[in-house]
């Protein structure tokens, strides 16, 4: 396992949105919990303030669920350009469930994908990432704010 800290999370994200930049997307779309961090982020980064949410559950704790759960759906008209963020590309079913969601719902926005790791076994390569995962990630945010 390996612990992340918040100075190497601030590092990436700053590294993302150097990335990003150029895209130039009118919405942020995080996915929801892992993202959400991350999202907001980035958006002060690159000064959006379009940031919308989807919720998925495809892990409890550690132990990864045989089916994943969309629970929300998100609001784009007017929008041409999203970036939809998480913390990890995984196993990829989240990426994958959400963007092909995203997409098949609004054909006329453009989407980009981006996390901060990405495990070469994931069945979704985010179109932008920063670090390869080659082990289980314990990011700040769920150590630190554990409940006691």
């Amino acid at each position: 396992m390996k612990y992340y800290s918040y100075e190497e999370f601030a590092r990436d994200t700053n590294k993302l949105i150097q990335k990003v930049k150029d895209f130039q997307p009118d919405a942020i779309i995080g996915i929801a919990r892992g993202g959400l961090t991350l999202s907001h982020a980035v958006a002060e980064g690159l000064n959006i303030r379009e940031v919308q949410t989807i919720r998925t559950e495809l892990y409890d704790e550690a132990t990864k669920r045989s089916c994943i759960t969309i629970h929300n759906t998100v609001t784009l008209s007017e929008i041409k350009k999203v970036l939809v963020l998480d913390d990890i590309a995984d196993s990829g079913d989240t990426l994958k469930a959400v963007m092909d969601s995203l997409v098949c719902g609004n054909l006329e926005v453009e989407f980009k994908s981006a996390t901060l790791f990405y495990k070469h076994s994931s069945i979704f390569e985010p179109d932008i990432w920063i670090n390869e995962a080659t082990d289980w990630i314990d990011f700040f945010w769920e150590r630190q704010f554990k409940p006691l």
